[in-house]
């Protein structure tokens, strides 16, 4: 097995050459920091709705090779969290971002077809299934007869026949791609459309003053009249950012191609499958027919320093594995070929979060919490209109400014977060293995929910 920090999607793509740092001085009219999915999404609609835009990317490492190219691959829309946006937005304002959500689901789709992006991009189901009884009913109170339906555990398992499903719901506009074809397809599309990508160009200091923002680097910078952030769990560098998300891990393992157990299962409409699990479990297939397990159960960081386990843990890709048996045990004589992992950032809604920066000429996007390929294209779309100075339906989204809502301060976040995580950890695996835990167990696996606070899912 190939356990790495970058993973197979990366592998199986293969890099494209690096682009050239920034040096010396220049000028753009929108400066994205970032160079993952929604730094790239939004210089391309930047450039969607104002084509003579010069838009600059600065990526401290490649494009595409941290969260955005070694994901899961799920394209999730919003609508789960219909209900809980309503609870605190309003119906109004929950249902825009839903249908906002959704369009990004299908864009992406069209995007790859436009600009020929071979991204393996696949419409289907996300189906959440429950595997224990603590997970029966997890996401039902978001069913609505059309976009999300009930299904019963003979349902379900008609369409993948795990002997651990239980039963479930049916989320009908979803998608699955190959996150590194897709990120390196859409680098290759900006640079066509003039976009200046600068990679290996970490911005040491971001300035609001004038009338607009700088970006510096060790060997440039680039003055621009309104800026974007798109760094993900590096967010918490940003001291405005520090105390607004947790930053968690998630970790794949990736099988041999096993057509003949696919088969076996059913499972062959391209649906993406999690679990109940606030540690969620989440599964789908490959084009070329292997079986991706992963698990959002890894280790916590300190800050926004993520260090060398949030990518490469071999601990919790054991735990991972025996997992995946549970799930498919007719995986038992397979060969798993690939590991990974990488950092999460996680918001204490589970939604993502636009905010503005102290002077206003720049925005951040933060707090995708493991679910970022769909609402990273709908979080760019919000960015750009927000560079471009445009006050419409996206930027008055409720995503967009919300009450902030704030962490501890170090080390008590990471101190309190990995005993939480702990805690979920034990009182889930209980759950599936029939067994009861400790009262301590269940109360502190029992307050994130409580506090209105989300670890992971």
């Amino acid at each position: 097995m190939r356990h790495d920090a970058h993973g197979w999607w990366i592998a199986e793509t293969g890099a494209p050459l690096p682009t050239h740092p920034l040096r010396g001085t220049v000028d753009a009219d929108v400066v994205v920091v970032g160079g993952g999915f929604c730094g790239m999404w939004t210089a391309w609609h930047v450039l969607e709705a104002e084509p003579d835009a010069r838009v600059a990317i600065l990526e401290a490492a490649r494009c595409g090779f941290g969260p955005s190219g070694r994901n899961g691959g799920f394209v999730e829309s919003l609508w789960l969290s219909r209900p809980a946006m309503r609870a605190a937005f309003g119906a109004a304002e929950a249902d825009a971002m839903a249908v906002a959500s959704r369009d990004s689901v299908r864009a992406i789709g069209a995007f790859c077809e436009a600009e020929g992006v071979d991204a393996w991009y696949r419409p289907g189901s996300q189906l959440v299934v429950s595997t224990a009884p603590g997970q029966d009913g997890r996401g039902a109170g978001a069913v609505d007869g059309e976009e999300i339906l009930a299904c019963t555990a003979a349902e379900i398992r008609a369409r993948c026949d795990s002997p651990v499903f239980r039963g479930g719901v049916d989320i009908r506009t979803s998608a699955t791609v190959h996150p590194a074809r897709l990120a390196f397809g859409l680098r290759e599309a900006l640079r066509a459309r003039g976009a200046l990508v600068f990679e290996a160009s970490r911005v040491r200091a971001l300035r609001v003053g004038g009338v607009g923002v700088t970006a510096e680097t060790a060997a440039g910078r680039v003055r621009a009249r309104a800026g974007a952030v798109a760094m993900n769990a590096a967010s918490g560098t940003l001291a405005p950012l520090a105390d607004r998300q947790t930053v968690g891990s998630s970790h794949i393992v990736l099988t041999e191609p096993v057509p003949d157990v696919v088969e076996a299962l059913g499972w062959t409409g391209g649906e993406a499958i999690t679990d109940g699990r606030a540690l969620l479990h989440y599964t789908r297939v490959t084009r070329d027919g292997r079986i991706l397990f992963g698990w959002a159960g890894g280790r916590m960081a300190a800050g926004a320093r993520t260090g060398g386990r949030m990518e490469v843990d071999a601990g919790v890709v054991r735990q991972v594995r025996r997992d995946l048996l549970r799930f498919f045990p007719g995986l038992a004589r397979r060969t798993i070929e690939h590991a990974w992992g990488g950092p999460i950032d996680v918001s204490p809604t589970h939604l993502p979060v636009i905010a503005a920066l102290p002077g206003g000429a720049v925005h951040a996007a933060f707090g995708f919490t493991g679910n970022g390929v769909g609402p990273s294209h709908l979080a760019g779309r919000i960015l750009a209109s927000l560079a471009l100075d445009r006050r419409d339906a996206l930027s008055r989204l409720a995503l967009v400014d919300p009450p902030p809502r704030r962490l501890p301060p170090e080390p008590a976040r990471i101190a309190g977060a990995a005993l939480l995580r702990r805690a979920l950890a034990r009182e889930e695996a209980a759950d599936e293995a029939g067994r009861h835990t400790d009262p301590v167990t269940r109360a502190l696996a029992g307050l994130p929910a409580r506090m209105g606070v989300h670890i992971v899912r």
